[in-house]
């Protein structure tokens, strides 16, 4: 009986790799992150944790987590709009901790992504057995996805953008080099095609909190990004501002 157990409370590894799942953490309740972080690691996961939204996305970006477990009320992005932004990009498994308890909030956040919902306060054994089964529907790679700005072709998953038009008499196709600030910002607009992302969410994602009014920083950036990508830095057909609100990608 011991060693079936034990077997159970085993998680499984990641797909392809001996390496223990990493689990994400994103919870602002001192107490219950330290208990969380605590049997995750005792049970073999490798865990990670952040207390709010825009330091949970940058360490999903930085280091891609096998499963999310999110408190939907952070202390600066609610816990929604992180699972929107995570699947602009991602299909990590997320599971929701909250204390809210209404229908509408789980319905809410099933809606905008989250594939389970655990109310507060809960039993540690039955979230692992949930956290499993997570990590059991498969892999949770995100898929590599390809966008086309002028004459480059950029592949998010690989991190690689390749001019598809090659310049007259080169040998080849040329790859485009982005600096990490230009990476993550292009990410999230290509994440979001079409629609309009605010500045403070870039500023906030990027740089983090405290950078909300710094717009210099982002006027800069994206016009190297314009540089770089655009047919017509001056007169750009993708890379969009749109005034006093944000920018946008357009497909």
């Amino acid at each position: 009986m011991t060693e079936a157990r034990g077997r159970a409370d085993r998680p499984p590894a990641r797909p392809g790799a001996d390496l223990a799942p990493r689990v994400l953490i994103v919870e602002d309740e001192p107490a219950l992150l330290r208990a969380l972080r605590i049997n995750l690691r005792a049970r073999g996961y490798d865990v990670v944790t952040a207390v709010a939204g825009a330091d949970a996305l940058a360490e999903a970006r930085r280091r891609p987590p096998d499963v999310v477990l999110l408190d939907l009320g952070l202390p600066d992005i609610d816990g929604g709009a992180v699972i929107r932004e995570l699947r602009g990009w991602s299909a990590v498994p997320v599971i929701v901790l909250s204390g809210r308890a209404g229908s509408g909030d789980k319905i809410g956040a099933l809606d905008a992504g989250a594939d389970d919902y655990v109310t507060k306060p809960f039993d540690m054994e039955e979230l692992l057995a949930r956290l499993r089964a997570a990590l059991r529907r498969g892999d949770q790679s995100p898929a590599s996805t390809t966008f086309s700005i002028g004459a480059y072709e950029i592949d998010t998953a690989a991190h690689t953008i390749v001019r598809q038009r090659p310049r007259p008499g080169a040998d080849g196709p040329d790859e485009l080099h982005l600096t990490p600030t230009e990476w993550r910002l292009l990410e999230i607009l290509l994440g979001a095609p079409g629609q309009l992302v605010s500045s403070d969410r870039l500023l906030g994602e990027v740089w983090g909190p405290g950078y909300e009014r710094s717009t210099h920083y982002l006027r800069f950036h994206m016009a190297g990004l314009r540089r770089k990508l655009e047919d017509d830095p001056h007169r750009p057909r993708h890379l969009l501002t749109e005034p006093g609100m944000g920018y946008r990608y357009q497909p």
